[in-house]
């Protein structure tokens, strides 16, 4: 069983209700435009098949985008325009790349979860960022999932030495008219030219979306590359050790409120949240 948690700063965490349960993450950015509102079903739908998997679906910055006649948007850099000469203009594009490893980096340094059990995942320029991000992290990925999406600022990757072989998955719609399938095929063309040696591309007949038939490659590719493995299993920090405002979090998390009421002592905070975590409520 998942539990969904939303953020002021828009970020939805999808994660097993027990955390102790957690041996997996998979980041999934969205599209121009777009919120983390916009894929939180297909975490959650991914969850119920996965549930040992954490899901982190952050929200790009708000900012002016000059394709868009300069409207500000959720963009998680500026596009000039879709052509291979615009494409390598991408402002704000390492900052979103920092982003997305610090969310890698941070869980790597609080749970002890080894990078190769985690996926970059995302539709459209989120895809496209996720690859971008992806091919050039220090620690090799499980995986990288881009939907729609495309290689941005190309000129500028430089495939980290060691990571070339991270299985790519690349989802296009042959009917798509904003991102063309011939865009995506360069895209593909153009990494493994930079040393990608793991890149697979399929296509669907559809327009710039997902479909179902999607979705359910996507899953049984997550499920291959980040299968169940309690030997993978995050290192949460020792109950006595937490505030106890942390502890209230984790007791509000898994639906245990109503033991806790009456609580007094940290101490009975210290030993609800060791006994669920024990499995032994």
């Amino acid at each position: 069983m998942s539990v969904t948690e939303r953020s002021n700063d828009g970020t939805i965490v999808v994660s097993p209700k027990n955390e102790a349960d957690q041996s997996a993450l998979v980041v999934i950015s969205h599209g121009l435009g777009d919120t983390a509102e916009g894929f939180a079903d297909v975490a959650e739908m991914l969850s119920k098949e996965m549930p040992y998997v954490k899901f982190i679906l952050p929200t790009a910055p708000t900012q002016k985008v000059t394709m868009n006649m300069g409207m500000a948007m959720p963009s998680w850099y500026d596009i000039v325009g879709l052509d291979e000469r615009s494409n390598e203009n991408c402002k704000g594009i390492e900052e979103s790349r920092q982003k997305l490893v610090d969310i890698l980096d941070k869980e790597h340094e609080t749970t002890g979860l080894a990078y190769n059990r985690m996926v970059l995942a995302g539709f459209s320029q989120g895809g496209a960022l996720s690859l971008y991000t992806g091919l050039q992290m220090k620690e090799k990925l499980g995986a990288i999932v881009l939907m729609s999406g495309y290689l941005p600022a190309a000129s500028k990757l430089a495939i980290t030495p060691g990571v070339e072989d991270v299985p790519i998955m690349h989802c296009h719609g042959t009917q798509d008219m904003l991102v063309q399938a011939a865009m995506a095929e360069k895209s593909k063309m153009v990494a493994e030219a930079k040393g990608a040696t793991d890149y697979t591309y399929k296509t669907y007949s559809i327009a710039h979306t997902v479909s179902m038939d999607e979705i359910a490659d996507v899953r049984e590719f997550l499920k291959s590359k980040l299968p169940p493995d309690d030997s993978c299993r995050i290192t949460l920090k020792d109950p006595s050790q937490m505030s106890v405002k942390e502890l209230k979090a984790v007791i509000r998390k898994a639906g245990l409120s109503q033991k806790a009421v009456g609580f007094m002592e940290k101490s009975e905070f210290v030993q609800l949240v060791s006994n669920y975590r024990d499995g032994k409520l």
